[in-house]
């Protein structure tokens, strides 16, 4: 078999800013906690991993979390940007992600609400709305104030300037998944009555400001994305309307490229677990699709699906019927990482079916995280992934990490702005 076997799959997409991506399977980002656990800064166990991934035929990459602050961390090893200190680390990094022909995107975060009190006793939200049901893991918000959201926003920004600067191929909005661009979108979170909240226009211009002001600092050719949530499926959450005006919103803007996702950490629908999911879903592999065609019957902005996809045929059939542009897969390639040629040259059908599970729902929360986590560590050694690897083993490790977590501190990065007011927005 060939690449005509999957046509669409193995096709090139032009994006609206001109660049080109060279097929259309990427890789959605991942959390690899593999930067300077201090300092934030890139490693060469990231050029290492990615290397890896770009000589797997994957067209785009994504990174995972590339943090606006120390503060912002979701966890420690996420590497964080906040000047142009450490350009040649990351021109290492976008240098050996794309040595074989592979497109990498710096997604660039902010945890906001989401950040662990291991992280900060104080993280910084829209409104003061506590996480709910996580035991203590995450400390009340303090809301920020109107200076703090320009200063963020011009953060972004510079974020993007340097992922160009080191020679990344892009960037990419994390306005999904609960995190703070997330949290001003979400009616749930964003309890403002200011510029910033208190209708759905003012909850996304947070993000249509931040656009914008990437887009001032990269220029009209370098590709800009988006990964937006469906829905938070939470009752009083963001909906399903309200997303298709933010997309409305962003065609408008210029984005290059939506990724859809959805859900946040207190509903994890991006997780993909079996337990409740329904066999139509199931069949169907793709778990955003419904909504995807939704979309595209109101934009034609290039689309990005994220979720579940596992064979070649779906992907190729989503690709065909026109409903999205780039098909996106995430954990698959932390245990294959060639997946990608594997599928477009015939050679596999789709991807291993690995779900490590010891059969406790709170656990392997955890355990999906640490255990794919785990695989990408092996990477980043120069080993190859071991899909046999012990849930057990790697949960029993999971915790001690954890632990040890606990009673760490760590360092706090430069503020916002040089004051902050005793009072702020709800």
């Amino acid at each position: 078999m060939t690449d005509a076997c999957f046509p669409n799959l193995a096709s090139a997409l032009t994006l609206p800013c001109g660049a080109n991506l060279p097929n259309r399977i990427g890789k959605s980002a991942m959390s690899e906690a593999l930067a300077d656990k201090q300092t934030g800064v890139a490693t060469e166990a990231l050029a290492t991993l990615y290397e890896r991934w770009g000589a797997g035929g994957t067209g785009l990459l994504i990174s995972g979390n590339v943090m606006v602050a120390l503060e912002a961390r979701g966890e420690p090893g996420q590497v964080v940007i906040t000047d142009d200190t450490q350009v040649a680390e990351l021109s290492r990094w976008a240098e050996a992600a794309q040595a074989h022909g592979a497109k990498l995107w710096m997604q660039i975060n902010h945890a906001g609400r989401q950040t662990p009190r291991t992280i900060t006793k104080q993280p910084l939200a829209p409104s003061v709305v506590p996480m709910k049901g996580f035991g203590g893991a995450f400390s009340k918000p303090r809301a920020l104030t109107d200076e703090e959201i320009r200063a963020l926003i011009d953060r972004y920004a510079l974020a993007a300037a340097v992922a160009k600067q080191a020679g990344f191929s892009g960037a990419q909005i994390h306005g999904a998944h609960g995190y703070l661009v997330s949290q001003f979108l979400s009616p749930r979170t964003n309890l403002r009555d200011d510029d910033w909240g208190g209708d759905a226009e003012r909850r996304m211009r947070f993000l249509i400001e931040m656009v914008r002001a990437m887009r001032a600092a990269v220029g009209a050719k370098f590709p800009l994305g988006v990964k937006l949530n469906s829905a938070d499926f939470q009752r009083g959450g963001f909906t399903e309307e309200e997303s298709m005006q933010v997309v409305e919103a962003l065609e408008a803007e210029g984005v290059d490229l939506l990724e859809i996702s959805g859900g946040n950490y207190e509903s994890a629908a991006m997780t993909g677990s079996e337990k409740g999911k329904r066999e139509s879903t199931r069949l169907r592999e793709a778990y955003f699709l419904e909504y995807a065609r939704k979309v595209r019957a109101r934009t034609k902005m290039p689309l990005m699906l994220t979720g579940g996809m596992r064979r070649a045929e779906t992907m190729e059939s989503v690709l065909a019927e026109g409903a999205v542009d780039v098909i996106g897969v995430a954990r698959p390639l932390c245990v294959e990482p060639e997946l990608s040629a594997r599928l477009l040259s015939g050679e596999t059908e789709a991807a291993l079916p690995v779900d490590p599970s010891i059969g406790v729902r709170a656990a392997d929360d955890m355990l999906q995280v640490v255990w794919f986590q785990r695989q990408l560590a092996r990477m980043a050694k120069g080993q190859d992934p071991d899909p046999a690897l012990s849930p057990f083993g790697v949960l029993a490790g999971g915790v001690g990490d954890m632990a040890k977590l606990a009673f760490s501190r760590s360092p706090k990065g430069p503020p916002l702005v040089d004051a902050q007011p005793e009072k702020a927005p709800r």
